[in-house]
């Protein structure tokens, strides 16, 4: 794979620059590759270039950036295994990609989007019989057309907000093991809410980060949702397979599925472990397989919770009985759903389950229903772009829903708000 990679680097090179490499081989370099979680999942959308000597003016023709995809659990599609990113723009940083006027490190920031799959450093496999997604192995060759150095050591790598989690949680109930992702709010005096995330289908396994950023479920540790909350613990629990594993198949709420004890359990030991932790401010969510996840902990426990957000619910209606519709009608939750999701139907799932808790008298339930799912940021083609309708969950991430099922903005003491800002304001009466 290694030598396929030089050839095709030796194609994309320049011959003046052939030459200078044959004539002078140069030292290789070494660099961190900067991790951001965007809403179709993480993509390296800088590398830090360590320089032999100080850097003040940096021109970005200068450098062409070849990566390599690979895994030993399974082979990657040739067009997505290997080839040219693009360098957008380059400047003189510190050794974590902040700007300087003259540094010893250069930082060139690449070209992402959701159609470039080289981008990625995660890919979606089937291993056994199950997919999921995992960590590859993902390798850059740098090279500056200007000196001839090469940079293709990695010796490092900075994700956002995700490196302010403690990742090694571990947690054991009756024979089944979890792993976990938690945050802490820093500072903060009084009691503190907790947000907690179950991820859908494609993030289980034993590394939480997979958890975290297989989509933008870290997102809840960002400034701008902890604000809203004035500060809040996030924990973000992970299944060795997939939540809705019934044992022997899969339940989608006709069965019992063989992890929500050991999820409340281990809820349950972390509030224990950090008594700051609110008990009335409690906020369980998640997608698809989460989103089933979340109902099921809801239905088994509604006093425990002072929330639910859901979205794409993967639990189906007709396995929720009238008696625990009047169970849960009081509990606040908030609903997240597309149309054409074609993988949890929502005209199996969430459209009947809302309007059965109306009739039943829930004062408090939310449903947003979007048409399809698309571009929130604008950059890649806005209402024009469409991701998979399955994918509802952007909207609870970035805080952008904000409209109930008659499309009419979701109201709070007279004012709009984002689904967000509408949990914050939740807290279990006593």
């Amino acid at each position: 794979m290694k030598k396929h990679l030089l050839l095709a680097l030796f194609l994309f090179l320049s011959p003046f620059l052939l030459m200078a490499l044959e004539s002078n081989p140069p030292t290789p370099g070494t660099y961190k590759l900067v991790i951001e979680g965007f809403d179709w999942g993480p993509q390296v959308n800088k590398v830090i270039l360590s320089m032999d000597q100080s850097a003040k003016e940096v021109n970005t023709a200068d450098f062409e950036v070849f990566v390599n995809r690979s895994s030993k659990e399974g082979e990657i599609p040739a067009a997505q295994s290997s080839g040219k990113r693009s360098v957008v723009y380059a400047f003189a940083s510190d050794e974590n990609g902040s700007r300087k006027d003259e540094g010893n490190f250069v930082t060139l920031v690449l070209s992402v989007s959701p159609v470039q799959p080289l981008g990625s450093p995660i890919q979606y496999m089937r291993m056994g019989t199950r997919a999921s997604n995992i960590w590859i192995d993902y390798g850059l060759t740098v090279v500056s057309s200007k000196s001839g150095k090469v940079w293709n050591q990695e010796i490092g790598r900075i994700r956002s907000i995700v490196d302010e989690f403690d990742l090694t949680g571990t947690f054991t109930h009756q024979n089944t093991t979890l792993t976990y992702g938690a945050f802490a709010p820093k500072g903060s005096k009084d009691k503190a809410p907790l947000i907690i995330w179950l991820h859908g289908g494609g993030e289980g396994g034993t590394d939480p980060t997979i958890a975290m950023m297989g989509n933008k479920a870290f997102n809840y540790a960002s400034p701008e949702i902890q604000v809203l909350f004035g500060g809040a613990y996030v924990l973000i629990p992970q299944t060795p397979t997939f939540w809705m594993n019934a044992g022997e198949g899969m339940t989608r709420g006709q069965t019992n599925d063989i992890y929500n004890a050991a999820v409340f359990a281990l809820i349950q030991e972390y509030v224990s472990k950090n008594p700051q932790i609110d008990p009335a401010r409690i906020y369980v969510g998640g997608c698809s397989n989460g989103g089933y996840l979340s109902l099921k902990l809801i239905l088994e426990h509604p006093g425990y919770f002072a929330a639910g957000f859901i979205s794409a619910l993967a639990y189906s209606n007709e396995f929720i009985t009238d008696a625990q519709i009047q169970k849960i009608k009081n509990v606040p939750m908030w609903f997240i759903h597309s149309k054409d999701d074609n993988t949890t139907k929502p005209d199996e799932t969430v459209v009947p389950l809302y309007h059965r808790l109306k009739q039943a008298g829930a004062k408090n339930v939310v449903f947003t229903y979007y048409d399809n799912v698309t571009d929130i940021t604008g950059f890649y083609g806005g209402e024009n772009f469409r991701y998979n309708g399955h994918w509802s969950w952007i909207y609870s991430h970035a805080n952008v829903a904000r409209t109930d099922f008659d499309s009419s903005p979701v109201m709070l003491e007279g004012r709009p708000v984002t689904i967000m800002e509408w949990m914050a304001a939740q807290k279990k009466k006593k």
